[in-house]
């Protein structure tokens, strides 16, 4: 089958791989009719390469078409239509009792010291082959999959992956008062996400980009925005926003790869270079975030607020301004989605009349597989409007 395979940094390509094959009675092999290109997956793109082999398979945004289950899977049968969660969970452990799925006991990576297992999603979570392919094997597939109705267009069902349950915990996290503000930081695929359920949930929002398609499509959708290239103190015009105080909460939806850290990103670009021992350690003790967006939101949250983190970081000692955040009483949270958990708050919101969340308005390109190269390089450098890439193998 072809497959989105990495070989280096700025270097994904389509390979023929082996077709996979049910290996265990939990598993199921699913035919994948559309794909996502993750901002996740810029990550690996660019700067987790340290944790990565040559030839993975990337991708964990899928959904397709049932091929075959194993004898333990009973809650899809072939020619189902399913999404697949983008965290392997098998639903009956302590913490998936708890539905703290991302951190699922049966799949953790104890060798790495992370949670639940990934698809395609380097070495730290599994090095679990991803779903940027024409078929996927489905490991514990006796709870994940998510079975959608025929009908609708794949991308009003395919963002349960990840983007909108990722979105909706993003916001769970932020404890926003009822009639309450939230910022939200970054508006990429989860940050739009995040601002639109925000909304919907009744509450003020602010977004805040640097791209003016990012901006112009939150502002299509009821979005108030700040535009960080031409405003010269963010969370200060936040505060003017906000009776001086700043926004409730506020959702960091960048990560490691934010604008306006050059410290951060020599660090970055150090690693990306160095051998693949000796940088891994780097990654995984040293601090080499680039965290602008991370020290604006500790700025613009107000005094006692909270900061809900979806962005993705790698560093482990990245230095944080303890005195502010202690003298603010700020909380913070943060983790992976765990997707099951918000499936059946979003489920009504896809199903029912309209498209309140703007489901059909986020993708701005659909590829062929073939073209994933080229998918890839237009997300990482913002070009030619892109915010959302969907790959159809």
């Amino acid at each position: 089958m072809k497959a989105v395979t990495w070989h280096g940094k700025r270097d994904v390509r389509v390979d023929e791989v082996a077709d996979p094959a049910i290996k265990e009675p939990t598993d199921a092999i699913v035919r994948i009719t559309t794909t996502a290109i993750c901002g996740s997956d810029l990550h690996l793109y660019e700067v987790l390469g340290p944790f990565i082999g040559e030839g993975d398979v990337l991708g964990h945004e899928p959904i397709g078409i049932v091929e075959e289950v194993g004898a333990d899977v009973s809650h899809i049968s072939a020619g189902d239509r399913v999404v697949i969660p983008f965290n392997i969970s098998c639903g009956h452990c302590h913490m998936c009792d708890m539905k703290l799925f991302a951190q699922c006991e049966t799949t953790q990576v104890r060798e790495q010291g992370t949670g639940a297992a990934l698809f395609g999603y380097t070495k730290l979570y599994g090095e679990v082959p991803g779903g940027q392919a024409e078929f996927l094997r489905v490991p514990q597939a006796q709870f994940g999959p998510i079975k959608v109705p025929e009908g609708p267009p794949d991308e009003r069902f395919l963002y349960l992956s990840d983007v909108l349950p990722t979105a909706w915990q993003a916001f769970e996290l932020a404890d926003v008062p009822e009639g309450g503000s939230v910022t939200v930081l970054g508006l990429g695929p989860i940050g739009q996400m995040a601002a639109r359920i925000a909304r919907h949930r009744g509450r003020q929002v602010v977004g805040v980009d640097l791209v003016p398609e990012r901006l112009e499509m939150a502002r299509r959708h009821g979005i108030e925005v700040v535009d960080g290239a031409r405003t010269s103190d963010v969370p200060e015009a936040i505060r003017d926003m906000t009776g001086g105080r700043g926004t409730d909460s506020v959702i960091e939806a960048v990560g490691m790869e934010a604008h306006g850290s050059p410290f951060g990103k020599l660090a970055h670009t150090i690693t990306g270079f160095m051998p693949d021992r000796a940088a891994a350690p780097l990654m995984s003790r040293m601090g080499v975030d680039r965290l602008a967006a991370l020290h604006d939101a500790i700025e613009i949250v107000r005094r006692g607020g909270t900061i809900s983190i979806v962005g993705v970081y790698g560093g482990m000692t990245d230095p944080l301004p303890m005195l502010q955040m202690f003298d603010k009483g700020i909380t913070l949270r943060m983790g992976q989605a765990h997707v099951k958990r918000w499936i059946d708050d979003l489920m009504p919101l896809l199903t029912g009349d309209g498209d309140p969340l703007g489901v059909e308005d986020l993708a701005t390109h659909k590829l062929p597989l073939d073209r994933a190269p080229h998918g890839y390089e237009i997300f990482q450098k913002k070009k030619d409007g892109a915010i959302k890439v969907l790959l159809n193998p």
